[in-house]
């Protein structure tokens, strides 16, 4: 039976410095494009990864990347986890075709090869620096991205703290899972519901609550990632396995609702008192980078409107992005 898997995406918030002229002139040449190919709208491009286990096509990857990037879905490499995270697993997986999937993805904008960089790396292949540096030559101008990656050490994805980039990682590990359906990415989420109860850092509370939201939604429509949670009861430690039960009953009766207004509660807490270890600092203007918003959900941009859940993305925490915590939302 067909599940429908929640998307937990990325909202830019910040205007690139290339026009879309330039974008348009860096794919010219390029034949057909993603648009023609069954990505005419972001939406396909969503329903494309919500679907991807279901009916895995890895030769679609270059059009689908390419539609990223026409539809603005990657013009924020910071903002782009699941997107990065979801190239990455395919790539991961198909080791025999990986350089030729990259090779269908060029000529890309300096900005989204970004991306790529970081899919690549992120890939778990065993020869991933040898692939990423087929591309050096093709991507000047992310050449100190690449260096850091092939010659310093940059983390790779299990090495990638989870608190990253104001919570990219978890975007990005989300990503791998929606391609892969992995234990290991799964895994990493769950790690993090360690910070749900978080009383003093807003960042990680917020970062912790959608760790646990986006579980419990997902398990509710993924076998596979409800296996993987109970499968995990029996590995974490109590900190974590105390919201991981609360996970798996949500899921398990459709209750995540319950979920969404204790994070609305902890989070409108922590705003009004501030942390826990020290009530009279006032710090909530300052607070954390990390924001819950609405977005561009797969089922929900495809008029499923009673799916919801929450991004995580660069910026300041604010009650304009908390809107979609709101009772009845």
């Amino acid at each position: 039976m067909k599940v429908s898997r929640v998307l937990p995406c990325v909202v830019a918030v910040a205007m690139l410095a290339v026009s879309s002229a330039t974008a348009a002139l860096a794919r010219s040449g390029d034949g057909p494009s993603a648009k023609s190919k069954g990505f005419a709208k972001s939406e396909h491009v969503l329903a494309f990864i919500n679907g991807y286990r279901d009916k895995k096509e890895p030769k679609r990857l270059p059009a689908a990347v390419k539609a990223m990037g026409e539809h603005g879905l990657i013009k924020d490499p910071e903002q782009s986890g699941i997107y990065i995270g979801f190239i990455a697993g395919v790539l991961g997986e198909n080791p025999a075709t990986a350089e030729k999937l990259v090779t269908e993805m060029f000529p890309m904008p300096p900005v989204e090869q970004a991306v790529l960089v970081k899919a690549i790396a992120y890939s778990g292949l065993t020869d991933w620096k040898a692939l990423l540096g087929k591309f050096v030559e093709r991507m000047p101008a992310r050449k100190v991205l690449i260096e850091k990656y092939l010659y310093r050490n940059a983390p790779t994805l299990e090495a990638l703290a989870l608190d990253a980039d104001g919570g990219n990682a978890i975007d990005i590990n989300w990503g791998y899972f929606f391609a892969t359906g992995s234990h290991a990415p799964a895994s990493r989420i769950i790690g993090a519901l360690v910070w749900s109860t978080e009383r003093n850092d807003v960042e990680k509370l917020t970062i912790g609550a959608m760790a646990k939201w986006t579980l419990a939604s997902n398990a509710s429509r993924d076998k596979t990632l409800l296996d993987i949670a109970k499968a995990e009861l029996n590995t974490q430690p109590e900190e974590v396995r105390k919201p991981l039960r609360e996970v798996i009953e949500a899921a398990e009766t459709f209750e995540t609702g319950r979920i969404k207004r204790e994070a609305l509660k902890a989070i409108e807490e922590l705003k009004v008192k501030g942390p826990q270890a020290g009530r009279d600092f006032v710090w909530w203007g300052q607070a954390g980078q990390t924001v819950l918003a609405a977005g561009c959900v797969a089922a929900g941009a495809l008029g499923q409107v009673q799916v919801g859940i929450p991004c995580v993305l660069g910026g300041a925490l604010s009650s304009a992005a908390l809107h979609f915590l709101k009772p009845g939302q």
